[in-house]
């Protein structure tokens, strides 16, 4: 049985804070700060460049992205020499997409939903216009995507869960469906891993690629990760064909050779310091039981959802209730910036997503049943005082 309470007190938590945005940036687990101060101090400072082969606890610097990939490995059904960490998920959806495309041979069709998170489009429509061989975007609502799987489709790349409204894809089911038409499949994981089971393998998924910096806690701007199937990984022939990704990175060969494997999904030098805060963060999942985070995930948002149904009226559910969805809720009004704000001023941290959408996510490792309460008393004080319209709360901050 998960004792929730020992979970939250691994995290740094402010006090007079409820946090409902760890679908957008995880908290600062206590670990962090003085594994990356060790980095820092002991490792950078002492070892200097010594660091790239007896950092990291002795096993080196740069042994840290496939081996944090095997952690990471364990909380999405990948088995070891599978995943890989470093750069952002922007990249790792080029590299997934450039790779997939060349596996898929003479197809032309890239197919995603209208859901999908758009950096994942620009970057196809990016990759489309750079190689010129005639590729082209279709996208379909989230609900039409196995009807439109046919024969001209050379790869369907789907988030799991769709970032605004938290529908949730049936992973297996749809790979399934796509491969049985010869589709290369592309699974973004940003905001799965860490957030309920995944299990990549047993789905058969081809790619998948996803973030640390939400659900794993590892800070802003932490490493992204790509997954590639075992079996297609020696005829996977990477698009940004980085030093790092080479067979032989230090023979400094003239001529590109790609690694065996997950390797040669590696571009630039890993970043060390961020490596460094997803190590610890990692150590907060040692031995969770992702079925059961799940469950705790549901029931807390369920307790949310209900809450605000009861208390709120006139904010209305993005889901219907029977659609299966992530660790999120999401709430739609037409000034929901405004509430967005006015909530963060009493202390319930959530995000807003454009175009009226209100969102919460829930994390079981450090939310309580309490806090939920509280933040559906304070949603519904806002909601009927009217204190998102002071005209403070209309100012749009950069990020939102």
């Amino acid at each position: 049985m998960m004792d929730w309470t020992a979970l939250r007190a691994q995290f740094h938590l402010p006090d007079g804070v409820i946090y409902l945005d760890g679908n957008s940036l995880g908290p600062l687990p206590k670990a962090v700060s003085a594994r990356v101060r060790a980095v820092i101090e002991d490792e950078w400072g002492d070892l200097l460049i010594r660091g790239w082969n007896s950092g990291a606890g002795g096993q080196g610097w740069m042994t840290w992205p496939t081996r944090l990939g095997d952690r990471i490995g364990r909380l999405i059904g990948a088995g070891p020499g599978t995943v890989t960490t470093g750069d952002t998920l922007s990249i790792k959806v080029y590299q997934a997409l450039a790779s997939a495309l060349h596996l898929a041979g003479d197809r032309r069709v890239i197919l995603s939903d209208t859901g999908n998170f758009p950096t994942d489009l620009y970057m196809a429509e990016g990759l489309i216009s750079t190689i010129g061989q005639g590729h082209s975007l279709r996208t379909v609502a989230p609900e039409g995507v196995e009807a439109a799987l046919s024969e001209d489709v050379a790869v369907l790349m789907l988030t799991q869960v769709d970032y605004r409204t938290g529908r949730m894809h049936d992973m297996a089911a749809l790979t399934r469906a796509a491969q049985a038409k010869g589709i290369v499949t592309i699974w973004d994981l940003a905001h799965s891993a860490g957030a309920h089971e995944v299990d990549l393998t047993a789905a058969g998924a081809d790619f998948a690629v996803g973030c640390t910096y939400k659900y794993l806690n590892a800070g802003p701007g932490a490493p992204a990760f790509i997954y590639v199937r075992k079996d297609l990984q020696d005829a996977v022939r990477p698009a940004l064909s980085g030093w790092l990704g080479h067979a032989a990175p230090f023979a400094f060969d003239p001529a590109y050779a790609p690694g065996e494997g997950i390797e040669r999904m590696r571009v630039g030098t890993p970043p060390v310091l961020q490596l460094a805060a997803l190590e610890a963060a990692l150590d907060v999942w040692d031995g969770i039981d992702m079925a059961a985070v799940r469950a705790r995930s549901l029931a807390l948002s369920d307790r949310f959802a209900a809450g605000v149904a009861d208390a709120c009226p006139d904010l209305t559910p993005a889901l219907a209730p029977d659609v299966p969805r992530g660790s999120q809720i999401s709430l739609r009004h037409p000034d929901g910036y405004a509430i967005v704000q006015a909530l963060i001023a009493r202390g319930v941290i959530g995000d807003f997503r454009a175009p009226d959408i209100l969102r919460f996510g829930f994390t079981p490792l450090f939310l309580s049943e309490a806090e939920v309460d509280a933040a559906v008393g304070i949603l519904a004080d806002v909601m009927d005082s009217g204190a998102y319209r002071r005209p403070e709360y209309a100012t749009r901050n950069a990020v939102t």
